[in-house]
């Protein structure tokens, strides 16, 4: 088996086109080897899904004292899946964890992809060293959200689910109806400030980071939206959901965690890195 540091968990993201995984370095919030992606099956059942998540983690070679965390497209409440918007609806009331773990024949984490997300960008991305609220927001097919107040997560929010104006906000909102319906970016910043409006009106954040792949172009639209709290682009992109699954994988086995002394040297990396790439 292949031999990682105890710095070292492994991150897996299941998305409705495919599943990808990597090992993490913690203490940089970067991969430790290239991601490997496989399509995801279709129809994308319990079973198909399940079997595609061994296929990842045996072309790993990951040891059984490697932490696994998997991040899945619903919420997880207690390991259960209550609802599935982008699988097979036979994941519905399935206990996700109990089934990983059944497949991989060891103790695996198992995480709302837009939790492990937000949580990724808090302690390595654009939200490091933030204390207070943050909202992540994530701009895709849906509308994806993580609640994070002095680095704890409070899961499985799903505020992308607001009614607003007598509509679900993220099927007027969402990066797929822009896209869908052709919108200009001032347009969509109009239908996302109406969002943003309600979110900060409920909960009142101390920071808003917006994520999803179309975040590389949030110079396009984000000048367009005014909040009270500073309102700015994720930095992990299409890497937060592997690197936060890992995360939350090695703290609850105990095998990271967060001291302030690791935050520093998390700090000092990161600093550097950004100072390399200027």
């Amino acid at each position: 088996m292949a031999d990682y540091p105890s710095t070292v968990a492994f991150g897996i993201d299941i998305g409705g086109s495919g599943i990808k995984g990597a090992p993490v370095d913690l203490m940089t919030g970067e991969f430790y080897a290239p991601r490997f992606r496989i399509a995801t099956p279709h129809p994308a059942t319990p079973r198909a899904v399940s079997e595609t998540v061994a296929r990842l983690v045996e072309h790993f070679d990951i040891g059984p004292d490697v932490p696994i965390g998997i991040d899945f497209p619903a919420p997880i409440i207690h390991g259960v899946a209550p609802m599935i918007a982008n699988l097979d609806k036979s994941w519905t009331g399935l206990n996700v964890r109990d089934l990983m773990e059944k497949q991989l024949g060891r103790p695996v984490t198992v995480i709302n992809d837009a939790d492990a997300a937000g949580y990724a960008e808090v302690h390595y991305g654009a939200a490091e060293d933030r204390d207070g609220q943050i909202i992540v927001v994530t701009l895709g097919t849906g509308i994806g959200t993580a609640l994070i107040m002095n680095g704890v997560l409070v899961p499985n929010t799903e505020l992308g689910h607001l009614e607003i104006d007598g509509h679900d906000a993220e099927s007027r909102a969402a990066a797929s109806v822009f896209e869908r319906k052709n919108l200009s970016y001032r347009k969509w910043a109009k239908r996302l400030q109406r969002y943003f409006t309600h979110l900060e009106m409920l909960l009142n954040p101390d920071l808003f980071v917006v994520g999803g792949g179309v975040s590389k172009r949030a110079d396009k639209f984000l000048p367009f939206i005014t909040t009270r709290a500073p309102i700015i682009p994720a930095e992990l992109r299409n890497t937060a959901g592997i690197v936060g699954s890992a995360l939350r994988a090695a703290q609850e086995a105990g095998t990271f965690t967060l001291t302030p002394q690791v935050k520093q040297r998390i700090r000092t990396y990161r600093d550097d890195a950004r100072a390399k790439g200027e």
